[in-house]
């Protein structure tokens, strides 16, 4: 199975310390000031049922591989795994200790595919609504080991000076320090 096709603009692509094929800016139909998509994919080692499995259903043990990133992940209504779902996360974002609550708005197991939608916290003190989606794929359409992850952020932001690269660039590192966590051997 090959990646989807992304859905990005290759002249809006974030130039910096990151090489131009990882981050990607998606237009918007709407006040392209405020609002936008970006993702961003990250070839792993791990299987993408391993990496999937951790997100969707063990949010709680993501502080065992990126301690430095996740405190904790607290489940404050439903169950790890479905629709609905309610968490708080504590985590280290530009320095700063931060806490959101989020609902799990979408999870598709085949498609191996998660939707966090962000409803309190230090979140929404630079967003107006935050969407963030997970999706993993088998590298090389399952011809080999390995996986692509894929981070999709939609979002309002508040005003001019909030930069969702660096909250994209956030998830992409947890997801490295993921990846090296279920990799290793036992």
């Amino acid at each position: 199975m090959a990646l989807p096709p992304r859905t990005d603009n290759p002249e809006a692509d974030i130039v910096g310390d990151k090489p131009q094929n990882q981050l990607h800016t998606v237009t918007s139909t709407k006040s392209p000031a405020l609002t936008g998509k970006l993702e961003a994919d990250l070839e792993i080692k791990a299987s993408p049922e391993q990496f999937y499995n951790m997100v969707a259903n063990k949010p709680h043990h993501m502080h065992h591989a990126c301690y430095d990133k996740i405190q904790g992940c607290d489940l404050h209504e439903g169950e790890f795994g479905k629709v609905g779902t309610v968490v708080i996360w504590r985590y280290v974002h530009d320095g700063k200790t931060k806490v959101t609550k989020d609902v799990i708005e979408a999870i598709d197991p085949d498609k191996k595919l998660v939707t966090f939608r962000a409803i309190e916290g230090d979140k929404l003190k630079e967003y107006k609504s935050l969407l963030g989606t997970l999706q993993v794929f088998p590298k090389n359409g399952g011809s080999g080991t390995g996986s692509v992850v894929r981070w999709t952020l939609e979002y309002e932001k508040l005003h001019q000076g909030i930069a969702p690269q660096t909250f994209l660039q956030f998830l992409l590192d947890v997801s490295k320090d993921m990846d090296a966590h279920i990799s290793q051997p036992n």
